[in-house]
């Protein structure tokens, strides 16, 4: 009992949560969201340029961009961060002066774009080639036939997959605090940190913990929807008065076939 009273204490404090809630919501809630927002855009562009460079016949965009994945993927993510926020400090230094997002953002978007680069790609490579060829003999060049046939089929056959790593980075804005942060440019998790610190009581990452999960679980649930109706198309109904029409929801039956020439008994 001794345990699990400490335990209550520890995490559970309801005047400590109270305590963090509102700096919460006003500081660190807006800020994880422009860090995770803003490095999940870019890393989306960077990864499509990664995944098209990566299924590219020509040798000197397929290897720079495998090195690249290879590089970044097998990093980690706070490594990443401090090269980037500490070495182009004095860079930064000049043109934002001494906000860290921007590096911050190009961290998490480098990072990003190498796993989103290569859920694109195997994504662009399930779709059958018959699909690429079907559309260059319509008339489409390849780059059309890429952009309005393989890509979109692709990009919905791994939205999961992709969802799942916005999640992730997410999650991974929190380490932007190991480039030192002012009050006001706090995230979620450094505020529950230095609530702790302050108190001695954990509760506050426990409530950022919270946060995250207010963040990740309804996206997961949204996506899953999502690729469940992508997956399974339309309903179909059927007129009873129809001797044969068939409509999707929302659409006009087509009238019932009726029998000529030959097949007129």
């Amino acid at each position: 009992m001794d345990t699990l009273s400490t335990l209550w204490e520890t995490f559970f404090d309801g005047d400590s949560m109270r305590e963090a809630l509102p700096e919460m919501l006003t500081v660190g809630l807006p800020n994880t969201l422009i860090l995770a927002i803003s490095a999940a855009l870019l890393g989306s562009v960077l990864g499509m340029l990664l995944a098209i460079a990566g299924i590219s016949r020509t040798r000197w965009l397929r290897w720079p961009a495998r090195v690249y994945t290879d590089i970044f993927r097998g990093l980690p993510a706070a490594a990443t961060i401090l090269l980037i926020g500490v070495g182009l400090a004095p860079l930064g230094m000049e043109v934002w002066g001494h906000n860290p997002y921007p590096l911050g953002i190009l961290a998490l978007s480098l990072i990003a774009g190498a796993y989103i680069g290569e859920i694109f790609r195997s994504g662009i490579q399930s779709v059958e080639a018959a699909q690429l060829e079907g559309a260059r003999a319509l008339g489409f060049s390849w780059g059309e036939a890429m952009r309005l046939v393989i890509i979109p089929q692709g990009v919905r056959r791994v939205l999961p997959a992709w969802v799942n790593q916005l999640i992730a980075l997410i999650k991974d804005s929190s380490l932007v605090y190991f480039l030192g942060l002012v009050a006001s440019q706090r995230e979620l998790f450094r505020i529950g940190q230095d609530y702790a610190a302050t108190t001695g009581n954990e509760s506050a990452l426990l409530l950022a913990g919270l946060f995250y999960l207010v963040l990740t679980v309804p996206l997961t649930h949204a996506v899953n929807w999502i690729d469940r109706r992508l997956r399974q198309g339309r309903a179909v109904t059927v007129d009873p008065d129809d001797d044969g029409g068939l409509a999707l929801v929302g659409e006009t039956a087509l009238p019932p076939q009726t029998a000529t020439g030959k097949d007129q008994r």
